[in-house]
């Protein structure tokens, strides 16, 4: 089942650019469309488990060889189908609203700020699927902000004229145990591995396994950290790199942290991890950024196209 969902927008529209003096393709994006399409997606998201990831958590029941492990597995399950049919929320910790949009070009959003538009689109969804709030105006103050934002938003700028929305509601206990450490070229893949392997140790049953593993390499330190982020949405979840290398890694690391013993929910067990994606960027010739984000079990993630 995909949920990669098509709302409607506003048609494309034919203007005259400003000073160019000739017609170009503009398509207009109302920016009330985005926030309806992000309070939807809120909701959804904390509601109901992806397809693929229920059936990435029916794998490891089928493959946990612990009957602890094997009864916490079939309580996640449970606990999905439940979430799903009462439309609640999956987990109480409803995290920050992580939002990655692909922008074409040739988009032209109106009626107001698409950075505000997002915040509604959070606030809106959050009191309508009864979800908590959960973030602070600051580390040092704790003031909470009432409505869960702002939304943690990354943009990319692409060809064409298409947006793509994904939403990643991120759970701070998982997100702390996520780790970045700035190698080496000479500590080279197999001082990444490691790293990899002492993050998850170190983490033990505080991420909430099993756990997917989101991991960026290259460029530079705050490029390494968005990539973790973002690979944790490649869908389905456990799907392999289309580089045949990378897909070796992600097999790799699976074995190697399944291998730990941590188990579902860190009480031991064969099943540490349900999946293990991996992205790479250019990075400088003195360099190999590692950055690992974690995500429990409740891996809630949604994409659109507007």
């Amino acid at each position: 089942m995909s949920y990669r969902t098509t709302y409607p927008v506003a048609p494309v529209a034919m203007r005259r650019a400003r000073g160019c003096g000739k017609p170009c393709d503009v398509r207009e994006i109302p920016v009330d469309e985005v926030a309806d399409t992000v309070r939807r997606l809120c909701v959804e998201t904390n509601h109901e488990l992806r397809g693929d990831h229920v059936a990435a958590l029916r794998r490891a029941r089928d493959d946990e060889q612990s009957p602890i492990g094997q009864e916490v597995l079939d309580r996640l399950l449970a606990n999905a189908e439940v979430s799903a049919r009462e439309r609640i929320a999956f987990c109480q910790d409803t995290g920050y609203a992580v939002c990655f949009l692909e922008i074409g070009q040739d988009v032209h959003f109106t009626g107001g700020s698409l950075a505000a538009a997002l915040d509604r689109g959070v606030a809106e969804g959050y009191r309508e699927g009864y979800l908590r709030a959960s973030l602070v105006r600051s580390p040092v103050d704790r003031v909470n902000t009432g409505d869960n934002t702002p939304a943690m938003v990354h943009y990319d700028l692409v060809e064409g004229d298409g947006v793509r929305l994904t939403l990643l509601v991120k759970g701070a206990g998982c997100d702390n145990m996520s780790a970045l450490r700035m190698l080496t070229p000479a500590a080279g893949v197999e001082g990444m591995k490691r790293f990899v392997v002492e993050t998850i140790e170190s983490a033990g049953p505080s991420a909430s396994p099993p756990v997917t593993v989101g991991i960026g390499m290259g460029g530079t330190f705050d490029r390494a950290a968005v990539l973790a982020k973002k690979a944790l949405t490649r869908e389905p979840t456990g799907s392999a790199s289309p580089d045949p290398k990378l897909a070796e890694l992600e097999a790799e690391l699976v074995d190697a942290i399944n291998a730990t013993g941590i188990g579902p929910a860190g009480f031991g067990g064969t099943v540490t991890t349900v999946a293990v994606h991996v992205e790479a960027y250019p990075t400088h010739i003195a360099a190999f950024p590692v950055a690992i984000n974690l995500d429990c079990h409740s891996h809630r993630v949604r994409t659109v196209t507007l």
